[in-house]
């Protein structure tokens, strides 16, 4: 496992998890927006060039999406806590989404693990409808960024909570319909 682990596009995870956090740490401690900003484009910059060298170099690995994901949990958290010093009055949305994307979506993204996949990228070879609700590009973007963009824009937190709780719906109706998916390590009938 760790041997899968050093590659090109597991080498630009850690470093954008480094500084993703580190910006976002920096911008907790000084409530600077700023840094916030800085912090969440390198997050997002950087899990976008983790995914795309995996697939263009042909270095994806069950471990490396493994990795992804936990860094990617690592990212949120702090950006997120970043989020709420300099819009304190968004606690609530920023804490359904925590709540969501720290435990909901880290077993659904983690589910893949059940099948012979590489990632949740290729979920749709299980449950194209659930692939497409969680993983493809436009399922990304609402997951974090919309809600992100919302926080930073709205003048209250009604509008994000809604957004927050939709998407806490859509993990969650994910995840029970992944866990009612038959087994594939499951003997067939006698």
């Amino acid at each position: 496992m760790l041997r899968s682990l050093a590659n090109v596009p597991n080498a630009i995870t850690l470093v954008r998890t480094v500084v993703a956090v580190c910006l976002a740490a920096a911008a907790i401690t000084t409530a600077s927006t700023a840094l916030l900003v800085a912090a969440y484009l390198s997050y997002w910059v950087g899990d976008t060039l983790d995914g795309l060298a995996a697939r263009v170099l042909r270095q994806e690995t069950r471990g490396g999406a493994v990795f992804d994901i936990l860094a990617d949990r690592a990212c949120t958290s702090v950006c997120a806590a970043g989020l709420l010093t300099v819009r304190p009055d968004m606690a609530v949305p920023i804490t359904v989404f925590l709540i969501q994307f720290m435990v909901v979506d880290n077993l659904l993204s983690l589910a893949f693990l059940r099948w012979p996949l590489l990632s949740p990228n290729y979920f749709d070879q299980v449950s194209p409808r659930i692939h497409r609700w969680n993983w493809s590009p436009p399922a990304k973007a609402v997951n974090t960024g919309a809600l992100v963009v919302l926080v930073a824009v709205s003048p209250g937190p009604i509008v994000p909570t809604v957004l927050a709780l939709a998407v806490t719906g859509v993990k969650l109706v994910s995840l029970l319909a992944v866990l009612r998916l038959p087994d594939p390590r499951a003997p067939g009938p006698a």
